[in-house]
Order: structure tokens, then C-alpha cells, then sequence
């Protein structure tokens, strides 16, 4: 553990989180009052269900680009979805063992929006003329990280960016933050009782003055009654735009999941409860209103 060798995907993991980290404030909050409340001892035995990441739907970037990165790293495609009403296309990916988190990428589907919404988009996208990854070592963890934190297209302009909103919060928020970790999940269902469930976690996050999404309700629930998601409300972040503007707007969120037991290991003795005997994937009724964490009436209804 502690002098095991670090691999390229624990590099990019742990440079990932280090820069959400420092965007996202309430992730140390959170943590620090996990700690006080003997959840846990530290960041480290915190069980990461999944990270997320959004992406521009573009020939040369979107979710065909992006992937390579964790295909790359063992990680599995699995299951597509389709969100007609967001104009969105995700896909989750399984890790190559158990300890790495999920990750699941979804990218607009710019085709869908207004001729002047795509305008804009292809304003900056099209500075991007081929697969900026085909650049990257896939093999260099260091690369990789940089990739992840430099710009791949200029500041965009506040009008620009405001137009975008107004059709789609999801175009806005990523034309500005680019390929940013948008969040990462704690695993609730892996923590001491009775904060293994999601209303008691929940019940604690609104104790310590964490906001929390209630679109669909504070809990979404899968059909099959099995996954079970709540989120905090995004964070402002000071955006600096061209020409010196700046204005607050949603940055990233955290997660919070509870996994049950598939019926037929619902028999178990805790002991030996492994994660494979629980609820797997994802639900695209939850992931739907999961996404609104960075919307305006989220953070205007929490304010």
C-alpha cells in the first residue's frame, strides 16, 4: 500500500482530484466533518463510485477523443444512453479492478442545437483541427495529466457564453471549464451505519450546510429500487472571461451513491459482501437530473 509502486492510472487519478480539489471546497468540508462524525479517518478510506466528465460532441473531440484516455488504462465501455431533452450522449466505462472508480462521459450533441448556439461552439472548437489526444503519450501519466488541466481552445467571450446558457447550461459550463472534473462520488453504502444510507448521509450534508440538488427530489432513485444518488448543488466560481469580465458561475459538485444488494445476495453476512454483489451501472432517470447540479435554478433555489 504505502510502498507499493504508483501506477500511471493512480497518477492520473490522484493529479485529477488534487485540481478538484482545489475548485471545489466542499469536498474538504464534507471530508473534515466525515472525519469529526468517525465515518472515516481520512480522505484515503473514502470509496470513489464514479468520476464524470463532460465533453463537446465534435468530429474531433467529444466522447470518441476522450475515451482513449482510460480505454488506454484498462478501463471497459459499457452501456450507452441517450438524453433527448439535454441533448446529451454518455457512456460509463468499468475499471480495470475494483479500487478505481467508474467513470462515466457524456458530450453535447451540437447537431441538436440552434444554428446560432453551434456558431459559437464551432468558434472555439474549430481552433481544435484534429484529435488533440493523438498528441499525447497514452502510455505517460504525466502527459496525460497536463492534458487534462491545459485549455484546449481560448477563453470565450461572457456574451458568447451567456447566449449558451440560455439554450443549453451543459454547452455553457463546459465551453468554459473545458475538460475539468466535473465530479466524483462517495460511495455512501460503503460507510459505518446508519450513515450507509442515503437519506441519513443526506440528513448529515444538510446538518454541516451542504446544498443539495433537488431536482427529481434530494434522492434519485433507479427504477429497480437498487441505486439510489443524490448530489450537492455546484459551487460559484469566479470566471475570467475575455476582455477582463468575470462572472460567478457553477463549477463542479460531489456525488453521493448507495448501492444495494441484487436480490439474490441479499442473504449475506456484511463480511463478505463484495461490490460485485451490488446494484451495477448507472440509471439514465437519475444521471438526467444528476446533470442539473450546475444549473442556474439549482444555485439561484439554494442561495
Amino acid at each position: 500500500m504505502l510502498f507499493e509502486k504508483i501506477t500511471p492510472l493512480d497518477f492520473i487519478l490522484k493529479d485529477l482530484f488534487h485540481t478538484y480539489l482545489k475548485r471545489v471546497p466542499n469536498v474538504k468540508k464534507i471530508t473534515q466533518a466525515m472525519i469529526d462524525h468517525k465515518m472515516i479517518s481520512s480522505q484515503e478510506e473514502i470509496i470513489n463510485d464514479h468520476i464524470a466528465f463532460r465533453t463537446i460532441g465534435v468530429e474531433q473531440l467529444g466522447i470518441q477523443s476522450f475515451e482513449k484516455i482510460f480505454l488506454k488504462h484498462g478501463y471497459t465501455k459499457i452501456d450507452a444512453y441517450f438524453f433527448e431533452s439535454k441533448k446529451l450522449n454518455a457512456y460509463w466505462y468499468a475499471p480495470p479492478s475494483p479500487e478505481y472508480p467508474r467513470v462515466f462521459i457524456s458530450e453535447l450533441r451540437v447537431h441538436d442545437l440552434s444554428e446560432t448556439a453551434q456558431k459559437i461552439i464551432s468558434k472555439y472548437t474549430d481552433l481544435v483541427s484534429s484529435d488533440p489526444l493523438d498528441a499525447v503519450n497514452l502510455e505517460d501519466a504525466e502527459q496525460i495529466a497536463h492534458f487534462l488541466k491545459t485549455p484546449l481552445w481560448i477563453l470565450p467571450s461572457i456574451e458568447d457564453y451567456e447566449t449558451l446558457l440560455k439554450e443549453s447550461e451543459y454547452a455553457a459550463w463546459v465551453i468554459y471549464n473545458r475538460y475539468y472534473l466535473n465530479h466524483y462520488t462517495i460511495s455512501v453504502h460503503e460507510l459505518p451505519a446508519p450513515y450507509n444510507e442515503l437519506q441519513n448521509f443526506n440528513d448529515f450534508l444538510k446538518s454541516i450546510g451542504i446544498k443539495l440538488n433537488n431536482s427529481g427530489g434530494e434522492i434519485k432513485t433507479s427504477a429497480d429500487g437498487l441505486l439510489l444518488q443524490s448530489s450537492s448543488v455546484a459551487e460559484q466560481i469566479q470566471a475570467n472571461f475575455q476582455f477582463h469580465k468575470t462572472k460567478y458561475i457553477a463549477g463542479s459538485y460531489v456525488e453521493f451513491a448507495q448501492r444495494k444488494l441484487l436480490p439474490e445476495y441479499a442473504h449475506l453476512p456484511e463480511e463478505v459482501i463484495k461490490s460485485s454483489h451490488r446494484r451495477e451501472g448507472f440509471e439514465a432517470g437519475n444521471a438526467d437530473k444528476i446533470f442539473e447540479s450546475t444549473y442556474t435554478e439549482q444555485i439561484n433555489n439554494n442561495n
